[in-house]
Order: structure tokens, then C-alpha cells, then sequence
């Protein structure tokens, strides 16, 4: 995507503020996922404060293990300090039940493991990569952060999704095309618990259709009685017309466990478990934020 001038200038004001702020920080511990927004605050934080920045990675059943190791190699490359921190949220019973505010019992969760982090390394500010395109969906979670007092910088000055994007390819990170990812819980259905095993099956599913199929874009929805609704981007929805692929996907995913394996015909798109709920996401919004 280029961006026109009024765009490409109004971005570039909004990156020097998010610079700007982030300066006036002593030290910063930035919560990083592996992800292109966490990882373009993390690398501009890094530019802006180099050994005053700390990234952690929370580490659960809910973390792709293929997100680990491309987490730890990006943080090794470009000479960031970080810690992975292990934990275990499925011990939570809120969480485990599989309400549908359940983000909320875990950011409040793994926003408590970055404060005592940051207590133990005297780190005074966390920051996290919301933007402010997360408060046009349901996030719960981003409440609970909120009160525990997690700063989102990229929010507050107005930068959207497809701006980290851009801005993340003009400065070379290399992660700037790099797939939209979640926890592994985000493709469970609301109401069906959350186990290991079943978090365990979706993720070799996922990394059955990447590895051995060769989808960029993936996500494999678990619905009730073990029915598996793949989404991949549209523009590759047409290799489920080959039958050779669409069978050896199909014993691909039973032999993991799945009952039923479907295609979403609409494709691939972010939040798509809570599309049919009566469910209504609170109205944040950002003060100033038209300013940058």
C-alpha cells in the first residue's frame, strides 16, 4: 500500500509523537507477542531507548510454539534484551470456561505476571501494541489492562493497523507483512471449555496447513462436537476445489482429532467466534488522538 501525501505526512507526525513519548519514559518493559504491532512499538522503543527497554514474551498453552521460536530469533538478531516468562492460565477457572469476556480474565492475568517484571527489574512503564483500530472490535481484555495500568502508546497518539504496517516497511522490519496471529483460545467457541489437548489439536492443525499445505493464513475454528471451520485469506479458498488437497486435509485433521472438518467460505477475518453474539464491545476511545 502507498500512502498519498496528506496520509504519508499525517503517519509520520503520529510515529515522531509515539518517539516523543516514548523518550520521556525512564525505562519501558514492552509486552511483545511476536506480532507486527507489539513488534514495531518494541523495535521504535528499542530506537528511542536502546538499553532502557526490556521486551517480555508470555509464554502458556496459548502461545504457538512456531511464534516462540520466531520471537526469540527476531529479539536475538536485533540485539534486544528480553525475558520469557512461562505461565499457566489455564488454571484460572474464569478463564478455562470459556466465557466470552474470557480475554478480559487473561490480560488481567498476564498484565499482573508484566508488573511484577517490571517491579523486579525497575522498570517504570509498560507498554503494549494496541492500536487504534483494536477498540473498533470486542476487546475485553484491553479494559483489564487498562486498569492495570498498561500503557498503549500507539493508541494514544491514533496509529492504526494498516499505519504500523506501512511504517514498520518503511523502516525495514522485516515482519511488516508477516500474517495477523492470536492465542489459541481465540479459536474455541464461547461455552466450550478450554483444555491443553484442545489447544494442542488446533495448533498442529494450523501447523498441518502451513507446513504441509502451504496456507499463509490460517486460522482453524473448534466448534462443538470436534468440527473443525477453516479460514484461510479468500484468495486461497480456491485450492479447496482440488480434491487431491481437500482430502488430504481432510484425513489430515481427523487423524488429529476433528470430527468434522469445514471451509468458511467467507475466508479468513479477525474475530469471527464473536460475529453472532449479542455481545456489544464498550465504546473506548482516546482523547487527542485526531490531533496526530
Amino acid at each position: 500500500m502507498i500512502l498519498s501525501y496528506p496520509s504519508e505526512r499525517i503517519a509520520r507526525k503520529k510515529l515522531e509523537e509515539l518517539r516523543r513519548r516514548i523518550k520521556e519514559k525512564e525505562t519501558i518493559l514492552v509486552a511483545f507477542s511476536g506480532g507486527v504491532d507489539s513488534g514495531f512499538l518494541l523495535s521504535v522503543a528499542h530506537e528511542a531507548q536502546a538499553e532502557n527497554v526490556l521486551a517480555v514474551t508470555i509464554d502458556s498453552e496459548l502461545f504457538p510454539k512456531r511464534e516462540l521460536e520466531h520471537v526469540k530469533g527476531f529479539l536475538n538478531h536485533a540485539g534486544i534484551a528480553y525475558k520469557i516468562v512461562p505461565s499457566y492460565p489455564l488454571r484460572n477457572e474464569n478463564f478455562a470456561m470459556n466465557p466470552y469476556n474470557r480475554c478480559y480474565y487473561c490480560k488481567k492475568f498476564f498484565s499482573q505476571i508484566l508488573k511484577a517484571v517490571a517491579a523486579e527489574e525497575g522498570i517504570t512503564t509498560i507498554a503494549e501494541g494496541v492500536t487504534l483500530s483494536d477498540f473498533d472490535e470486542y476487546r475485553p481484555g484491553i479494559a483489564a489492562s487498562e486498569e492495570e495500568g498498561i500503557w498503549h502508546p500507539m493508541a494514544e497518539v491514533g496509529i492504526t493497523k494498516p499505519e504500523v504496517r506501512q511504517m514498520a516497511k518503511e523502516m525495514g522490519l522485516p515482519f511488516w507483512d508477516k500474517p495477523s496471529n492470536s492465542c489459541l483460545a481465540t479459536r474455541i467457541e464461547y461455552g466450550e471449555r478450554i483444555t491443553a489437548d484442545k489447544l494442542e489439536m488446533i495448533a498442529a492443525a494450523e501447523n498441518f496447513l502451513m507446513d504441509n499445505n502451504s496456507f499463509r493464513q490460517v486460522r482453524v475454528r473448534l466448534h462443538r462436537g470436534a468440527i473443525a471451520r477453516i479460514e484461510v485469506d479468500k484468495h486461497e479458498l480456491k485450492r479447496f476445489f482440488n480434491t487431491e488437497t481437500r482430502d488430504n486435509i481432510v484425513k489430515g485433521l481427523k487423524k488429529l482429532g476433528f470430527n468434522y472438518v469445514s471451509i468458511d467460505l467467507e475466508g479468513y477475518r479477525s474475530g469471527s467466534m464473536g460475529e453472532n453474539s449479542k455481545h456489544q464491545a464498550p465504546n473506548y476511545k482516546y482523547g487527542h488522538s485526531e490531533n496526530y
